[in-house]
């Protein structure tokens, strides 16, 4: 597959989307709450229900556990290979989550609803990193009815 920024339009890029999800089994949830209102709580509690191995990361909250994992308080305390990013952080942080994703070879990040940063998004591209960029993965999995896809 061939690196790309994958943005908020829902023609052929459905077919990108699908195929990097395909892919992905381990996501870490960058920005993850404890609170059962949060978007990113719920998003955690979808993508677990639907197969993949989600870890929190909040150096707030690290050591202690949402949903029943374990929270890291940086990427690099995950003791697995991640596949896949998950941000729900502001996108003034973007620029230097994608530098560590880099560093931890990350493949793809997938971006919330709203968060973008030009210079993050062009690092990712330039660092052979797929981004999905403003969509929200518990929209998207259902309507592609990607449910299917997950081992």
């Amino acid at each position: 597959m061939s690196t790309e920024l994958i943005h908020d339009r829902y023609d052929l890029e459905d077919r990108k989307v699908i195929d990097t999800l395909k892919k992905v089994k381990t996501i870490a949830l960058i920005g993850a709450s404890s609170k059962p209102e949060r978007d990113s709580y719920k998003v955690m509690a979808f993508l677990m229900n639907e197969g993949y191995q989600v870890f929190p990361i909040n150096p707030l909250l690290a050591g202690t556990t949402i949903l029943g994992q374990k929270v890291y308080g940086c990427l690099g305390d995950v003791p697995i290979p991640i596949d896949m990013l998950d941000v729900f952080r502001q996108s003034k942080y973007l620029y230097n989550i994608v530098v560590e994703a880099k560093q931890a070879n990350i493949f793809c990040i997938w971006t919330q609803l709203g968060v973008t940063e030009v210079k993050a998004e062009l690092l990712a591209l330039e660092s052979g990193i797929t981004m999905i960029i403003n969509r929200c993965p518990a929209i998207e999995i259902p309507r592609l009815k990607l449910s299917l896809y997950v081992d």
